[in-house]
């Protein structure tokens, strides 16, 4: 919604300055010089980039307009499933734990988190490092520095849309350049015309121009731009699951291991500690006076 809203103002700002200096706002409509810069800027596009990363685009773009980033409620469930899998690990053992990693999608346990379950990449980050800990050979550094790998190239594949966009929104005002010459191309064939008419060529070409610069700075750079803080916000979850799994790694408590994960969260979303304790806890089943005691000495 902010970046409709953003555009709309960005365009009646433009048009509604325009007309209060005087201008005919119907000059500015010029189809074919539009069509010229955003046909090759798409065209190029597609040549620049495999099938897959087009329509990953398209998917960005619509992530950065609805502000696709994780909700508070989300991390709940990222941090009560954690809960739940290293409570399971820590009091029944390795067999309890393994029917639930290897069929996430059949296992009760996942099925109380419906918003992790959607999310196919992250259920595999979660179960493939609960294997890991399971089986009990790699050592806590070496298990993140394959995090931190995975992560890394995790983030780096979601933010390819921003690069690519990025790269059009610079060539967009060399694409306005393009389509102006086109224009005055066409002017200069009409140079034995009225100079009424040749002065509305002129103008029309000169709408190339504006408009290149306009969708490069006005237009596709900032999406470039709301794309990269959606997925940014969106990889934060692993970096939740990351921090939580090597805390529970080096010998922290379930609930304490949850409190490494929650410090990560961006502050605008982060629950607070009590927050975090009843929701997991009453998640996972498992709230009763006696257990909430005994969390808490163990902790």
């Amino acid at each position: 919604m902010s970046v409709l809203i953003g555009l709309l103002i960005a365009v009646g700002s433009l048009i509604g300055g325009f007309a209060a200096m005087g201008g005919h706002v119907a000059v500015l409509w010029q189809p074919w010089e539009l069509v010229i810069i955003l046909g090759t800027a798409v065209g190029t596009y597609i040549i620049a980039n495999p099938v897959k990363m087009v329509a990953d685009t398209g998917t960005a773009v619509m992530e950065a307009l609805r502000n696709a980033t994780p909700s508070q409620a989300h991390y709940f469930e990222v941090l009560g499933v954690l809960y739940a899998l290293m409570r399971e690990l820590r009091n029944k053992g390795r067999a309890e734990i393994e029917q639930h990693i290897e069929t996430p999608y059949e296992s009760t346990l996942f099925g109380n988190y419906p918003s992790v379950l959607a999310n196919r990449e992250l259920t595999t980050f979660i179960c493939d490092y609960f294997r890991l800990i399971i089986v009990g050979k790699a050592q806590s550094h070496e298990v993140e520095a394959l995090l931190d790998e995975e992560i890394g190239g995790h983030l780096q594949d979601r933010l390819k849309p921003y690069y690519a966009l990025g790269t059009v929104s610079e060539a967009l005002p060399a694409l306005g350049i393009v389509a102006a010459v086109l224009g005055v191309i066409k002017a200069m064939g009409a140079i034995d015309q009225s100079p009424a008419l040749l002065g509305g060529f002129i103008g029309a070409a000169l709408v190339g121009t504006f408009a290149g610069i306009f969708f490069s700075y006005a237009v596709i750079g900032p999406i470039s731009l709301k794309i990269k803080a959606t997925r940014e916000k969106q990889a934060r979850v692993y970096i939740v699951v990351k921090q939580t799994l090597l805390a529970f790694i080096n010998g922290a408590a379930p609930q304490v291991a949850l409190e490494y994960g929650r410090k990560v969260i961006s502050a605008s979303e982060r629950p607070s500690i009590d927050e975090v304790e009843d929701k997991t806890i009453s998640g996972a089943g498992q709230r009763t006076p006696a257990n909430d005691r005994a969390q808490k000495e163990a902790a």
